[in-house]
C-alpha cells in the first residue's frame, strides 16, 4: 500500500469508514488491470434458458404457492435509495438553458431538437400531481390567468423542480405521486404496500422492507404513516414495514486517470457509493423463506390482480425446484444416493436448473459426483420473470462462458459486454428478452440455515465507471450488481412472464403511459 502514497491520516479515515485495506487494495488492483469483459456465449431464449408457461400452468405454481405459503416468512425486498434527478433529467436541463427572456419554449424544443419536453407539456394535465403544481402557481404568481401559455408551462416546471417549493428531483422515486385514483393519489411506497398484501402476505401478515438513502427514511416514514392504516383496513393485512441503508463498508475508493487515489480539494480521499449491487449484503441480513425482489417504480395502476397471480406464480416454480432439490440433499446426508440415481440427479440439474456439468464428472468416483452434486445444488435459488424485449433498457438474459470454461445462465448489461467485439455484439443483438428486475428468492438451504450471500459473489463482474468531482476526472468502481454478478453463483431459474408486469417509470413522462394512468384496460 506504500505506493499508493497513504498516509496516517488516510489510514485513520479510511479506518473510520469501516473499510478494510484489504478491500481498497484489491479495488486499486482492478483499476490497474481492468475488470474483464464477459464473454456471452448465446442469448437465453425460449426453451434454452428460458421457461415458458401456460396461463393454466401459472394459475398452478400460483395455487401451488397459495396451500404452502401459511408455513412460510415471506418478506418483499424493495431497493429504494435513489433520488428521482434521472426522472426528471430533461426538464432540468431545459430551465439550465432555455432563454427566458429571448426565446418561447417551441424555439428552445428546435433549438435542442428536445422530442421529451413536447410530450410532457401535451400530456402536462395528466400528470397525477398537475392540481397541486398548478394551484402552487397560481398562489405564488397572482397575475397567472393573464400568462401566455408558454409562460404558464415555464413557472410550472420551475416550481415542480425549485427546491424551496416541491423539488421532485431530489426526492427518492418512492414518495412521489405516481397514480391518480378516484379518491385519492398513491405513490410507489402505497402501491408496494398494496402488492404485499396481495402475494407476499401469509396469516394475514406481510413484511415489506425498503433499502433507502439515510437523509430519505423521515419521507418513506411519513407517506406510510399516511396510508397504512387504509391498506390494511382494505386488505385484512397487517404489514411490517423495515428499513435499511447502503453500508458506508461498502464504499469504494476513487482514483484519477493514473490509477492513484482521488483526493479532493481538502487531500481528502474520496470515496463513493459502490452501486446496488452493495445491497446483496442488505438482502443478505433479511430472514425470510421467500423474498420477492422488485424496484421501486415498477408499480402499475390498476390489474393488482394479475400482478399478483405471475408473481405468485413465479414463487411456486421456486418452491417446486426447492423441493426437489432438498429431497436430493436429505438423501445425500442419508448416503442412500446410489450410481443408478445419478443420472436422474445430472438431467435434473442440466434441464430444470440450468447448471453446467463439467466433461469429466462421469470419471469421477462416486463419493467425488456426490460432493460435485452437493457442491452444484446447496445454493440459494432465483427465480427471475423475463420479459420479451421490446426495446426497454434492462439486463438481458444470456448463457455466459467463464474464464474456467463454465457455462451458466446470467443477467447481464450491456456494459459488461465488449462492444468492439463483432461476435458479442451480434450474440447481445439477439437477445429475445429482458431482466424486469423481478425475482423470487430463496436464501435458506436445506437445513433452514440461512446461506452468507456473500459468498456466491463474482468478485471479477463490477464496473468501473468515469465521473467527474469538480472539474476533475476520476474513476470510480461499482460492485457486481445485485442481479447480475452479485448473484452470479445462485441457481438460476428464467420464466416468461407478459409485459403488463413491466412498468417502470425512468423518466416523468413514462407516468403518460397506459399503465399510469386510470382506468388502464390491457
Amino acid at each position: 500500500m506504500t505506493k499508493y502514497g497513504f498516509t496516517k491520516a488516510d489510514f485513520d479515515y479510511i479506518d473510520s469508514q469501516g473499510i478494510s485495506l484489504d478491500k481498497i487494495e484489491g479495488e486499486l488492483l482492478l483499476f490497474e488491470s481492468g475488470i474483464p469483459k464477459i464473454t456471452l456465449e448465446r442469448p437465453a431464449t425460449i426453451g434454452d434458458g428460458i421457461v415458458k408457461l401456460t396461463e393454466q400452468e401459472f394459475q398452478q405454481y400460483a395455487e401451488r404457492f397459495d396451500t404452502q405459503k401459511t408455513s412460510l416468512k415471506l418478506k418483499k425486498f424493495v431497493p429504494a435509495s435513489g433520488a428521482a434527478s434521472r426522472m426528471f433529467k430533461f426538464l432540468n436541463e431545459f430551465l439550465n438553458d432555455f432563454d427566458h427572456e429571448n426565446e418561447t419554449i417551441n424555439a428552445y424544443i428546435n433549438r435542442k431538437k428536445d422530442k421529451n419536453l413536447p410530450v410532457f407539456l401535451a400530456g402536462i394535465e395528466k400528470f397525477p400531481f398537475y392540481e397541486a403544481v398548478k394551484a402552487r402557481v397560481k398562489s405564488v404568481y397572482p397575475d397567472y390567468y393573464s400568462l401566455e401559455r408558454h409562460e404558464k408551462s415555464y413557472r410550472f416546471i420551475k416550481l415542480m423542480l425549485a427546491q424551496d417549493h416541491f423539488d421532485f428531483a431530489n426526492k427518492p422515486k418512492g414518495v412521489l405521486d405516481f397514480h391518480q385514483y378516484d379518491t385519492h393519489i398513491a405513490t410507489p411506497v402505497e402501491e408496494h404496500l398494496n402488492e404485499c398484501a396481495f402475494y407476499a402476505s401469509s396469516n394475514s401478515v406481510s413484511h415489506l422492507h425498503f433499502t433507502v438513502s439515510e437523509n430519505h427514511e423521515n419521507l418513506f416514514r411519513e407517506v406510510i404513516a399516511k396510508v397504512q392504516d387504509k391498506v390494511e383496513a382494505t386488505s385484512g393485512t397487517k404489514t411490517h414495514v423495515s428499513f435499511s441503508y447502503q453500508q458506508k463498508s461498502t464504499d469504494t475508493l476513487a482514483v484519477d486517470m493514473q490509477n492513484k487515489p482521488f483526493r479532493n480539494e481538502e487531500g481528502q480521499l474520496v470515496f463513493r457509493p459502490g452501486g446496488h449491487g452493495a445491497l446483496i449484503n442488505n438482502l443478505n441480513s433479511l430472514d425470510a423463506d421467500v423474498l420477492f425482489v422488485k424496484n421501486i417504480d415498477n408499480v402499475i395502476q390498476n390489474h393488482i390482480q394479475e400482478i399478483a397471480l405471475y408473481k405468485k406464480g413465479l414463487a411456486g416454480v421456486l418452491l417446486e425446484i426447492q423441493d426437489k432439490i432438498f429431497k436430493i440433499l436429505h438423501a445425500v446426508d442419508r448416503q442412500t444416493v446410489q450410481q443408478n440415481d445419478i443420472p436422474n440427479i445430472i438431467h435434473f440439474m442440466k434441464r430444470s436448473l440450468n447448471i453446467d456439468v463439467v466433461d469429466d464428472f462421469y470419471k469421477y468416483t462416486l463419493e467425488n459426483k456426490i460432493d460435485y452434486i452437493k457442491n452444484k445444488l446447496n445454493r440459494p435459488i432465483r427465480v427471475c420473470g423475463m420479459v420479451k424485449n421490446e426495446g426497454e433498457p434492462g439486463g438481458g438474459p444470456f448463457w455466459v462462458r467463464s474464464y474456467k470454461g463454465n457455462v451458466s445462465l446470467q443477467i447481464v448489461e450491456t456494459s459488461q459486454v465488449d462492444t468492439n467485439n463483432r461476435e458479442q455484439m451480434v450474440i447481445l443483438s439477439k437477445a429475445t428478452h429482458f431482466n424486469p428486475v423481478d425475482l423470487v428468492c430463496a436464501t435458506k438451504d436445506y437445513l433452514g440455515q440461512k446461506f452468507d450471500l456473500t459468498q456466491f459473489v463474482d468478485h471479477s463482474t463490477g464496473f468501473i465507471v468515469h465521473k467527474n468531482n469538480k472539474g476533475k476526472d476520476l474513476k470510480g468502481y461499482e460492485l457486481p450488481g445485485l442481479w447480475n454478478g452479485a448473484m452470479a453463483k445462485w441457481i438460476t431459474v428464467f420464466v416468461e412472464v407478459p409485459l403488463i408486469t413491466f412498468n417502470p417509470v425512468k423518466t416523468v413522462n413514462d407516468l403518460l403511459k397506459p399503465a399510469h394512468q386510470p382506468q388502464y384496460e390491457n
